[in-house]
């Protein structure tokens, strides 16, 4: 397949499932579009008014955590590299660091959130992101971010 045979490619929530081993309330990825396949990918979030970090953060005006917008990145890398590998079964990826991360405008309730992400580098079985958080056209984070992507019966 070539560099651009996957961008009319939609996952939806179901295949992502089957991909990353996250579930709720701790899988921020709904929809993955634009693949191409190991290079880049956008994932997708409705962000509610009931998800359960906001109940603490904060009860008088609801914010989405940062570090809950960086893990929605990854987790869109980490969908993409998944799914770009067609393994049989779902392999461990390991958050490694986090570089860069600025935080631009909160994210609130009713926000539709999109993540481009791009694989800057891999060595192995690791690799390094640069990924954004969009609500519209506004930027609300961006980050570079590693990871380690292992299957599971590998040492």
């Amino acid at each position: 397949m070539g560099e651009s045979g996957q961008l009319g490619l939609v996952l939806d929530i179901e295949q992502i499932k089957r991909l990353l081993p996250h579930r709720a309330p701790f899988l921020f990825v709904e929809r993955l579009e634009e693949i191409v396949p190991f290079e880049s990918a956008i994932g997708h979030k409705a962000v509610s008014f009931n998800e359960p970090h906001f109940a603490g953060h904060f009860p008088n005006y609801s914010v989405m955590p940062g570090v809950l917008i960086v893990e929605a990145m990854a987790q869109t890398a980490g969908a993409l590299i998944v799914h770009s590998m067609a393994l049989q079964e779902t392999p461990s990826v390991f958050f490694m660091g986090i570089d860069k991360a600025r935080f631009r405008r909160p994210v609130v309730p009713g926000d539709m959130l999109r993540f481009p992400v791009k694989a800057l580098q891999h060595r192995g079985p690791v690799w390094k992101f640069e990924g954004r958080a969009f609500a519209g056209d506004a930027l609300c984070a961006e980050a570079e971010f590693s990871a380690m992507i292992r299957v599971n019966d590998a040492t």
